[in-house]
C-alpha cells in the first residue's frame, strides 16, 4: 500500500513540476508577444477544455465537436495521461515569420521563452527550500548551506524500534526505545551508519553509546545528549559493550532502527537559505553530470586497452554511471515511496531537488531540450544562416530519438535494480 501511495504521489509531483516548467514558457511567451494556442495539464487524449474569447476575454467550455477546429483564443485543457503538461505556441519553428509566432520573435525574446521553464523550476525549488528553512530543513548534504548565526538545530538520534529475543543486543541490555548516538568512537547520524559499522565489524566486540529518556524535547536537543542542558527529567547515558554475530548469522545486532532526522530552523535568513541551497544543489547537479560524462568517456576509452586491468577499471567506471542514473521507474517506484513514507518534510525536499534537476537537465545543450534548442538558434544566428523548418525538425527529432533511447535504457536498468 505504501508503494502504491508513493507512486501516486510521485506522479502528482512530477506532473506539477513539468506543468510549472511549461507555465514558465507560457508566461514568457505571453509577455513577449507570442500567441499561445493551448496550455494543457497532463498529456492528451483530452478530457475537457475551455477557450478564452479574444474579444470578450471570457472563458467558455469548448464542446467536444469543436476540439479539432482551429480556435482564435487560448485553449486551456485537462488531459488524461498524468505525465506532465504542455504549452503549444503558434509557429514554434524558428523559421516561421508570421506575426505573433515564436519564429518571428527576437533572439532575446526566444531566449526568455526557452529559459522561462528553467527559471520556473528554480523558482519552485527556491520557494520550497525557503518554506522548509522556516518549518525545519532536513540535512541531506555534507556542508549543506545555512546561515549559522540564524540556525537552530533540532535533532533526533537513531532509535531502536525492536530488539530480537536472544540477539546480541538483547543479551547486552539494549532496549526497545533506546537511542544510539555513537558506536565505539564513531558518531552516527543515520540508521545506515550503524548498519555499515556493524557490517565492517561483524563478529567483533563494539561499544554502543546509548541514551534513554522519556522526555521527547530533551531527546531533540543535541546538547542534552552530553548533559550540557537544563532539564527536569534525567537523561540516562550508557556505554554498552556488545559482541556482534558473524556475517553468516541471520543478523549481526538483532535490532530494527528508525530513520533519524535532524532539522535546522531559520527565521530572517530563510529566503537566503532557500536561494543558497538552490544554487548549491545546482552546482552539485552539474558537477555530478560532469563526473558521469567523464566516467563514461574514460570507461569506453579504456575498453580499447590491451591491459586487462585497465579494461576492468573501465568497466567499473561505466558501471558507476549506470548506478548513478535513475529513470522514471526508479524515481517514481523507489524514491517517492521512500520519501513519502519518511514524511512531508522529506517529500518536499525531494520535490525541490527534482525541480532543480529538471532545470539543470533542460539547460544542457541537447537539441531536444530547451538549452539545445537555444544553442541551435544561437549558432545559426551567429553565422547569419537561416535555420529552416526541415533542418530544425531533423536535428531535434534525431536528438529526441537518442534521448528517448537513453530513457528506455535507464528504465531497463531501474527495473533490473529493483528486481534484484
Amino acid at each position: 500500500m505504501d508503494i502504491v501511495v508513493g507512486v501516486i504521489v510521485g506522479l502528482i509531483v512530477l506532473m506539477f513540476l513539468v506543468t510549472a516548467h511549461e507555465f514558465g514558457h507560457f508566461i514568457m511567451a505571453r509577455k513577449n508577444g507570442v500567441k499561445v494556442l493551448e496550455f494543457g495539464i497532463c498529456f492528451p487524449p483530452r478530457m475537457v477544455a475551455w477557450v478564452k474569447d479574444p474579444k470578450t476575454k471570457k472563458w467558455r467550455k469548448l464542446p467536444r465537436k469543436e476540439w479539432k477546429k482551429p480556435q482564435d483564443g487560448l485553449i486551456f485543457s485537462l488531459n488524461w495521461l498524468p505525465i506532465g503538461g504542455f504549452c503549444q505556441m503558434d509557429g514554434e519553428s524558428a523559421a516561421d515569420t508570421r506575426k505573433g509566432t515564436f519564429g518571428n520573435a527576437s533572439f532575446l525574446s526566444k531566449t526568455k521563452i526557452l529559459f522561462g521553464g528553467v527559471a520556473m523550476n528554480w523558482l519552485v525549488a527556491f520557494i520550497i527550500f525557503t518554506v522548509l528553512a522556516w518549518t525545519g530543513m532536513p540535512e541531506f548534504l555534507d556542508n549543506q548551506f545555512t546561515i549559522t548565526s540564524d540556525s537552530r538545530i533540532s535533532a533526533k538520534p537513531v532509535q531502536i524500534t525492536s530488539v530480537a529475543e536472544n540477539s546480541p543486543a538483547d543479551k547486552a541490555g539494549i532496549k526497545n526505545g533506546d537511542y544510539i548516538i555513537a558506536v565505539d568512537d564513531t558518531t552516527v547520524k543515520y540508521s545506515s551508519d550503524v548498519s555499515e559499522y556493524n557490517e565492517a565489524h561483524a563478529g567483533q566486540s563494539v561499544i554502543y553509546k546509548i541514551i534513554r529518556s522519556q522526555n521527547s524535547e530533551c531527546i531533540k536537543n543535541p546538547e542534552c545528549w552530553n548533559g550540557e542542558c537544563d532539564r527536569n527529567e534525567p537523561l540516562e547515558s550508557l556505554e554498552i559493550p556488545t559482541t556482534l554475530n558473524n556475517k553468516e548469522s541471520e543478523y549481526l545486532l538483532g535490532v530494527t532502527m528508525s530513520t533519524s532526522q535532524s532539522l535546522t530552523y531559520s527565521t530572517w535568513s530563510a529566503p537566503i537559505v532557500g536561494a543558497g541551497l538552490t544554487l548549491q544543489l545546482t552546482g552539485e547537479t552539474f558537477k555530478g553530470v560532469a563526473e558521469m560524462i567523464g566516467n563514461l568517456v574514460s570507461g569506453i576509452a579504456r575498453q580499447f586497452s590491451f591491459n586487462p586491468e585497465v579494461r576492468e577499471d573501465g568497466q567499473e567506471a561505466i558501471s558507476t554511471v549506470g548506478e548513478s542514473i535513475s529513470g522514471p521507474v526508479g524515481i517514481i517506484g523507489v524514491l517517492f515511496p521512500t520519501f513519502t513514507a519518511a514524511g512531508p518534510t522529506n517529500l518536499a525536499f525531494l520535490t525541490a531537488l527534482i525541480s532543480v534537476s529538471l532545470a539543470c537537465m533542460n539547460v544542457l545543450p541537447i537539441p531536444a531540450l530547451d538549452g539545445g534548442r537555444w544553442l541551435l538558434i544561437a549558432v545559426y544566428k551567429l553565422f547569419n544562416k537561416k535555420l529552416t523548418k526541415e533542418t530544425e525538425e531533423k536535428i531535434v527529432s534525431r536528438a529526441m530519438f537518442v534521448l528517448l533511447a537513453l530513457i528506455f535504457i535507464v528504465t531497463i536498468l531501474d527495473i533490473v535494480r529493483i528486481a534484484n
